[in-house]
């Protein structure tokens, strides 16, 4: 996980365990990946991309021809994967995880097994282990309530479904992958309704949240209100 060396650092709260973290948790689309990177930047911390580390697991079930709600199974794929998240991004067997992972068919195969149980528990220990000094900020659909609930600050990241539909048509389409609006906003529509309708970690703001709307702002401006919660606690 990358620091920016021309960052200035924010020193840790000491009356907390550990690094800091500031969590950033949405639905599907929501952009809190890039506001995630982004406040990790401007602080000089570490970044936690929790969807790519499901997204991984989704995309080696699906070359293994695995099904897709077979807990058990899943779960030991999971748990065998030498998986490390450094400097440049996700790492597996010692390879550098590339642009596969964010095909719109592994991303829904990663929302099915991400209501899994035993799947999302092999995954907690290895989310864990990112949180160290200078700090880390999080993203991802349980961060604030699961795996960092002592966070330093919670957000929640939102935007219409239409808005989101947009931004990942974009995406997808930079990346150079095809992708139709109508179909990716009935998807987002489905998966909204999937993660938070689940048993275990369902999608919901973590208690204290600051919730943040991003349908009318920009990147740049949303980092901005993410960082100016930050502020208003280190003070």
């Amino acid at each position: 996980m990358p620091i920016s060396p021309e960052a200035p650092v924010v020193e840790p709260d000491s009356r907390r365990p550990g690094a800091p973290v500031i969590t950033i948790d949405g639905p599907t689309a929501s952009g809190k990946g890039t506001i995630a990177l982004g406040v990790a930047s401007a602080l000089g911390w570490h970044s936690l991309d929790s969807g790519a580390l499901y997204r991984l697991v989704a995309q080696q079930a699906l070359a293994r021809g695995m099904a897709l709600d077979d807990a058990s199974a899943l779960a030991r794929l999971t748990a065998s994967l030498r998986i490390e998240h450094g400097a440049g991004g996700l790492r597996l067997n010692g390879r550098p995880v590339g642009d596969e992972i964010r095909r719109e068919e592994v991303g829904t195969a990663a929302s099915r097994i991400a209501v899994l149980a035993p799947v999302r528990s092999a995954l907690l220990a290895l989310q864990r282990e990112a949180r160290r000094p200078p700090g880390l900020v999080a993203d991802g659909r349980d961060m604030g309530t699961v795996v960092f609930p002592d966070a330093e600050l919670k957000v929640f990241l939102t935007a219409s479904a239409e808005s989101r539909a947009t931004r990942r048509h974009k995406q997808l389409i930079e990346k150079g992958f095809s992708a139709n609006v109508d179909d990716l906003l009935q998807d987002l529509r489905v998966r909204d309704q999937r993660d938070a309708s689940r048993e275990h970690a369902p999608l919901q703001a973590a208690a204290g949240a600051v919730i943040i709307d991003s349908t009318h702002l920009d990147v740049a401006q949303t980092i901005e209100r993410v960082l100016q919660e930050w502020r208003r606690r280190v003070v």
